[in-house]
């Protein structure tokens, strides 16, 4: 049976978080003088008289959280944070559309990075702000950045609620208190926001810029402060900046960690995820380099800065641009979409399929070979030495399985709502992998999803929330047996 208290009680808990956050975007709306200002305080005073009741209804709540409360409250936070961020949108005036202000939220906190927005630079700071708050709130989790700031909170929920919100099919732990593996993740994911905005700013961003930018970057999301994106400074300084912090942010932050904080690069180095990751990227951005040099005339500097920023915001999904890679030679598409289906490293910001799947496709695929001329041979699958568990292998095929089926579907409804064919591909893939950008005619890597039928909007996003929480979180709350007592 679901615990509703204590469900009551951790949503109200979690919205007096997202108060916090809008109460400093509310401050930075007051410096600027700005007419969103009062959007953010009324949008704060319901989100704290929501949080009130429901913690009052939540009160005396027995602090024993089962499985399916975990998925609950998970998968219900992220859709509630959505309703409530996109508030300070409609109060203010600057969307009129619900559907608008839910999708640009929505894909904010799922780190999509896909916008409706087709006149960003007339926006005040504070919504600017907020937009990137969003994006460095859902980075990591939500719920999973309440455990590392109140583990008590959940209470001996802490391993269900990671397995989840968190990404990919093999959860790490750095110590054996998942409070303080949480601790010392998001100790990393802060360093590294810090210092990629001071790298904005030594290379000539201004503060405000370098602060936004730097959220958007480490979150892999992609909002930027400016309709161009990050072409909007023409700095290739910059843009070198924003190409090795996305790939940095694409590495699995416990790896990261035991990498630079414990001292063994081996730990990096040997890693099998990383390996396909590199390798992916290396290979990726050397074909496209060719390419655009033999096709479109790039200089070699040129080519090589673009190919990999390119690269970098395809397989990381943050989806800033620096070019309109819609004109490049159609090969590179392809190239651009496999990056997008496949995604970085489980445990990173970014979205996708994950590198670790990746290897263990691989895996299985040799020893099915192998078994074909040594049909008796017992071939386990390891990762980083350790033997995978089959029923891990299964819930890996069942996830590509569905993943694959989910954005077949959806392409076909995108197609039946008018959508352009290559277009529908990628927007499906574009929203299930949490990447933001597309390839196509209709919006391309440098437009808005504003042209999109409201229906469409509503597909994306519930994509983008199925994605970010990889499928079984969600699909789970709709079969009978979830419901069922025992």
């Amino acid at each position: 049976m679901v615990n509703f208290k204590l469900l009551y009680k951790i949503l109200g808990s979690l919205l007096f978080l997202e108060a916090a956050f809008l109460i400093c975007c509310l401050l930075v709306a007051l410096f600027y003088g700005e007419s969103d200002s009062l959007a953010f305080l009324i949008t704060i005073l319901i989100t704290m008289c929501i949080g009130s009741v429901l913690k009052y209804m939540g009160r005396d709540a027995e602090n024993s959280m089962g499985r399916r409360d975990a998925y609950l409250v998970v998968t219900l936070t992220w859709i509630i944070f959505s309703l409530i961020g996109s508030l300070p949108f409609l109060i203010s005036g600057y969307m009129d559309n619900f559907t608008n202000a839910y999708f640009e939220t929505m894909s904010g906190f799922t780190t999509t990075g896909a916008s409706i927005i087709d006149n960003l630079d007339d926006y005040p700071h504070g919504l600017l702000l907020w937009r990137s708050t969003t994006h460095w709130i859902g980075g990591l989790g939500i719920v999973f950045f309440t455990v590392a700031l109140l583990p008590s909170l959940v209470g001996g929920g802490n391993v269900k609620v990671f397995a989840a919100e968190a990404t990919g099919p093999i959860k790490a732990k750095l110590h054996p208190r998942l409070s303080t593996t949480a601790k010392w993740i998001w100790t990393v994911y802060t360093l590294l926001t810090l210092t990629c905005a001071i790298s904005y700013w030594v290379c000539g961003m201004g503060v405000f810029d370098a602060i936004n930018h730097s959220m958007a970057t480490t979150a892999t999301g992609g909002f930027g402060t400016h309709s161009s994106s990050i072409a909007y400074f023409h700095s290739p300084s910059i843009e070198w900046v924003c190409t090795i912090f996305m790939l940095l942010s694409g590495v699995n932050f416990s790896l990261i960690y035991l990498s630079f904080f414990k001292g063994g690069l081996k730990n990096l180095i040997n890693d099998s995820e990383f390996k396909l990751y590199a390798f992916l990227v290396s290979i990726s951005a050397a074909i496209i380099c060719f390419m655009i040099i033999i096709e479109n005339d790039y200089t070699f500097s040129n080519a090589i800065r673009q190919a990999m920023f390119q690269v970098a915001a395809f397989i990381t999904t943050t989806g800033f641009y620096s070019d309109d890679a819609a004109a490049w030679p159609r090969v590179t598409w392809i190239i651009l979409t496999l990056c997008m289906f496949t995604g970085a490293c489980a445990g990173s910001t970014s979205g996708g399929f994950k590198c670790i799947r990746g290897v263990m496709v691989l895996k299985i695929i040799k020893n099915q070979m192998k078994l074909i001329i040594h049909p008796k041979a017992v071939l386990p699958i390891k990762i980083g030495g350790q033997n995978i568990h089959s029923s891990t292998t299964s819930t890996l095929l069942a996830f590509l399985a569905l993943y694959v089926i989910i954005i077949l579907v959806a392409s076909t409804l995108f197609v039946f709502m008018g959508i352009e064919d290559t277009n529908a591909i990628t927007i499906s893939v574009s929203s299930m992998g949490n990447v933001g950008p597309t390839l196509g005619n209709i919006i391309g890597p440098t437009g808005s999803w504003n042209s999109l039928p409201e229906a469409a909007k509503w597909l994306s996003s519930i994509l983008m929330l199925t994605g970010r929480l990889e499928i079984f979180s969600v699909f789970v709350l709709f079969t009978p047996a979830f419901w069922k007592d025992y």
